[in-house]
């Protein structure tokens, strides 16, 4: 396995990690035991309430620019100048824009498995909770995909929780 394949198998598991406790705090029903999966299926498992439940994990970064900067990438004087023009576009038209992409191209995915949820991590510092909740009516959530239910971790380390975007 490759340092980057590693590195996406780490931020999948501590976003699976942090949406697990709190979802459990939120819910007061255990959700346990995490597992990573191959390709066909989502990407961790674990169970709730003794069930199992696959997670197919996303992080919304905004762009790939500003993912190479949250991940601490090396920046060339071009990824720079993406990231200064960023700064002029207004933040909530981003958020939207960025997390309808992540829910259209995963909604296009089939998976061997009986409950899948989504969970997108929220990676950016732009945006907060209360940015995602104002703009939560807004999200276009393709018809026919394949999750129970979509719920985002607020934040990079989930201090302010998680939301749940669709039942």
């Amino acid at each position: 396995m490759n340092p980057s394949e590693e590195e996406k198998i780490a931020l999948e598991h501590e976003a699976a990690r942090l949406f697990m406790r709190n979802w459990e705090k939120l819910h007061g029903v255990p959700l346990r035991h995490i597992w990573h999966n191959k390709p066909s299926k989502p990407d961790v498992s674990c169970f709730l309430d003794g069930e199992r439940l696959d997670l197919e994990i996303a992080h919304l970064y905004g762009n790939e620019a500003e993912a190479m900067a949250i991940l601490g990438r090396d920046l060339s004087p071009e990824t720079h100048q993406a990231l200064a023009e960023l700064a002029q576009e207004n933040a909530d038209r981003r958020l939207l824009t960025a997390l309808n992409r992540i829910l259209s191209a995963k909604a296009l995915k089939r998976y061997h498995s009986r409950r899948v949820w989504l969970v997108v991590r929220n990676a950016n510092s732009h945006w907060s909770r209360k940015d995602i909740e104002e703009l939560q009516h807004h999200i276009d959530v393709p018809g026919g995909h394949p999750f129970e239910q979509i719920w985002m971790v607020a934040d990079m380390k989930a201090d302010s929780g998680i939301i749940q975007l669709h039942p």
